[in-house]
């Protein structure tokens, strides 16, 4: 593929500073990049590598080392590359048919276009809509229905019951709908609780690989549109992930809390079970939700406070020792003095 600096830059609503005529071929970082590559600086800190960088083009903010290469002006060149790189990298869907290794009840309907791989299984009055890709080992459960432009990635688990919206990527070893953890306890002896709910998964949604999805006790499990989740990530039964939230890897949500919408949950995060998070709230690594916590908050810490708060109680911890020394040093004039009490009362 071949585009012009200035086609790309219409594409993503930059301006062009030198000549926008050069042509283009692929994408690189500032250091892989070769000629007719473009590559981007979002973070100032690599401003440096500008004057290394082999690239025929560059993506910023703004014009840096004027006239040696053309740039793409734009307010988000982060934003502006992954557009760029979705045109480079991202390959068509070229459908290869279904195997005849695949396992397939008689009763499931298989939309036009498909790649069903070898040893594929799937159940009974499954519904899978049009140029669906599913790779070796996908296990897709009785009476799940399934949208458009799917790509299930090696060893994915899809329980019974699931509903599976349109454009939805799932990495491999994700199981979705598996058992919600729930038992009963009496005398010292756990009593299983059927979990006979199902997950449902909205539009537009990636689940990174091995990560897990529970189906509800009752009702459902639900992740709504265009929720991205990292690896290792693990979403217990009931709970509720509002639209265009994210989810870093290691994270956990127990049962039956609500995440809202454009939620940042930072790696190593974890939330108890029946709490809710408002919309726009960022929780940093290893932040521990224990409580409801209002939209638009930033928290860090276990159990999670305001950032703020949270940067402040570091400095006071990092300060402890030289705090201590000072407080065994008040104590022994503290104790000086009432020696000196006693001797003068004595007296």
């Amino acid at each position: 593929m071949k585009k012009s600096v200035a086609e790309l830059a219409r594409m993503v609503g930059g301006t062009v500073a030198g000549d926008g005529s050069v042509t283009i071929t692929g994408l690189a970082g500032m250091s892989e990049a070769r000629k007719g590559e473009i590559t981007f600086l979002s973070n100032p800190k690599y401003r440096s590598l500008l004057l290394e960088t082999r690239a025929s083009a560059v993506i910023a903010k703004e014009e840096s080392e004027k006239g040696r290469v053309p740039f793409i002006i734009c307010s988000d060149p982060y934003v502006a590359y992954a557009k760029i790189a979705q045109l480079f990298f991202q390959k068509p869907h070229k459908p290869q048919g279904i195997s005849k290794q695949a396992s397939i009840a008689s009763s499931a309907l298989i939309g036009p276009e498909a790649t069903i791989s070898p040893f594929v299984f799937i159940g009974e009055n499954v519904r899978i809509g049009a140029r669906v890709t599913l790779h070796p080992g996908v296990f897709i459960g009785d009476n799940t229905v399934i949208g458009d432009d799917i790509v299930f990635h090696p060893n994915v688990t899809v329980h019974q019951g699931s509903i599976i919206g349109n454009r939805v990527t799932f990495y491999p070893g994700v199981v979705i709908g598996g058992d919600g953890f729930g038992y009963a306890r009496e005398r010292g002896k756990y009593i299983k609780i059927p979990q006979v709910g199902i997950v449902q998964i909205d539009d537009d949604v990636e689940i990174g690989a091995n990560s897990t999805v529970d189906r509800a006790a009752l009702g459902k499990t639900w992740i709504k549109r265009g929720v991205k989740i990292d690896n290792l990530v693990m979403i217990a039964h009931n709970v509720v992930v509002g639209e265009d939230t994210v989810i870093v890897s290691q994270s956990g949500i127990a049962g039956s809390s609500e995440v809202g919408n454009g939620v940042v949950l930072a790696a190593r995060a974890g939330v108890s079970g029946h709490v809710k998070i408002g919309d726009n709230v960022t929780v940093t690594a290893r932040g521990g939700i224990s409580k409801n916590i209002p939209p638009n908050s930033v928290v860090s810490g276990s159990p999670a406070m305001p950032h703020r708060n949270w940067l402040k109680s570091k400095v006071i911890c990092s300060r402890l020792p030289e705090m201590n020394t000072d407080v065994n040093k008040l104590k022994e004039k503290v104790k000086a003095i009432e020696n000196q009490l006693k001797i003068r009362g004595e007296a």
